[in-house]
């Protein structure tokens, strides 16, 4: 096998199952989750797109936070499904190269669009007068293709460098995916600036933004409370709650596990908080944001009380 990873230019996933029932059982929830994640995610898009009650910048903002957790998962629990059904853990060169650019600008573009959902309901709660003028169609448009485009950028410039480095070690990445820094264990070269630059790209990426979320829903909180109407409040604190749910199952392990220095890494910690980021996440905003919504509710009961008018008449 030594020889194979020397002269083949394929790298080879370790893989996050083991080969025993503990494995099978895992393996299996993985599917079931990943199925449980495209149909959330695709009824979401679908269900915003169809009922006009949804067409505001709250919502065109949840539809495109839906396209990229689709779009994530999908890089990710395919291969993943595969390796382990057929065996076979190789990934080509180009094929991880692809794998690695879609995952880091899904993971930037993602970080950003958190933050304008979270900048959406401040301007909401804390400035309601001003908010078709602040949040216009134009606004809403310029932050997700903003966030599209930071992302890809971003991942764009590490993925041409990461695979240019030259790879003499065992080609075998210690994940399961074609994850950077676990990558960069295996160059024969000294790749502390490229780390240093890694950490540079997450703090903008993923610490301003996340940092701009917590000023603003800490502004959101203080309007919350000094709102007269019961009614208000209780909605507001329902909305806010449920972004910051998701935004705390996405950054936390995220930049726990970027913002470390390599020695205080673990492979397998690292696998374990991956999971959250690239697999659990996905799944839990469109439960969380649907089942703890009654506009969202109530846009699923109209469709389908629409589609079954429509199916009586013929």
């Amino acid at each position: 096998m030594e020889n194979i990873n020397q002269t083949s230019t394929d790298f080879f996933l370790s893989g996050l199952f083991p080969s025993s029932r503990i494995g099978l059982f895992f393996f299996i929830l993985i599917v079931l989750i990943f199925l449980m994640a495209l149909f959330g995610n695709l009824s979401m898009i679908i269900l915003i797109f169809l009922d006009t009650h949804l067409h505001t910048p709250m919502y065109f903002l949840l539809s495109q936070l839906s396209l990229m957790d689709l779009n994530y998962i999908s890089t990710i629990v395919p291969k993943m499904v595969s390796d382990y059904l057929s065996g076979n853990k190789s990934i080509s060169f180009i094929r991880c190269g692809v794998q690695s650019f879609f995952f880091m600008a899904l993971a930037g573009g993602e970080g950003l669009l958190l933050a304008s959902m979270a900048y959406d309901r401040y301007v909401a709660i804390c400035f309601p007068l001003h908010y078709p003028i602040r949040m216009s169609k134009r606004v809403c448009v310029l932050m997700i293709t903003g966030s599209w485009i930071m992302g890809s950028v971003n991942s764009c410039a590490h993925t041409v460098y990461a695979f240019g480095l030259p790879y003499c070690r065992s080609r075998t990445i210690n994940h399961f995916f074609c994850d950077v820094p676990a990558m960069l264990t295996l160059a024969c070269v000294d790749t502390w600036v490229y780390e240093y630059t890694v950490f540079v790209s997450t703090t903008f990426l993923l610490v301003f933004p996340f940092t701009g979320i917590a000023i603003s829903y800490s502004r959101v909180l203080l309007a919350i409370c000094r709102m007269q109407s019961t009614e208000g409040r209780k909605k507001a604190y329902s909305t806010c709650s449920t972004h910051l749910t998701v935004v705390t199952f996405y950054y936390a392990p995220f930049a726990y596990t970027y913002l470390r220095p390599r020695s205080f890494r673990s492979p397998t910690e690292d696998r374990v908080l991956a999971v959250f980021y690239t697999i659990l996440t996905p799944m839990l905003n469109p439960i969380i944001y649907s089942l703890r919504n009654k506009e969202v509710m109530g846009a699923l009961r109209r469709i389908i009380q629409r589609f079954s008018s429509s199916d009586k008449r013929h």
